[in-house]
């Protein structure tokens, strides 16, 4: 099996800074696209960023210059910094990960449970 695990979240004013992390564990023999979706009371889900593991990275329009996600493969690990927060960006913020399992190099897409981030205007 394959876990994500997620931290990080909470409660922040308007202007203000937090920083997701989500590692990864489990039988893992690579891991493609992770990334983070964001899902607010009464929307879908919605793509905030991705982080190829060949290619560029992916921002969502609302998110470009205040948001920046960084990976770190040595520790299966995708961060989220957001900066200048709006009330608009209160959401459970879900960590995403393309898993190629270890042993039968199977094709996984896996969930975090998800973190609550609020942001007070």
């Amino acid at each position: 099996q394959v876990h994500l695990v997620e931290s990080g979240g909470g409660l922040v004013q308007a202007g203000g800074s937090l920083r997701l992390s989500c590692a990864a564990s489990g039988s893992i023999a690579h891991i493609n696209t992770m990334g983070w979706y964001r899902q607010a009371p009464g929307k879908q889900r919605e793509l905030v960023a991705s982080f190829p593991n060949v290619g560029s990275t992916n921002y969502a329009d609302s998110v470009k210059g205040r948001f920046t996600i960084s990976r770190d493969n040595t520790e299966n690990t995708v961060y989220l910094q957001m900066n200048s927060l709006k009330p608009e960006d209160t959401a459970v913020y879900y960590c995403n990960a393309e898993v190629v399992r270890a042993g039968n190099y199977r094709y996984l897409d896996v969930w975090g449970q998800g973190t609550l981030v609020t942001v007070s205007s």
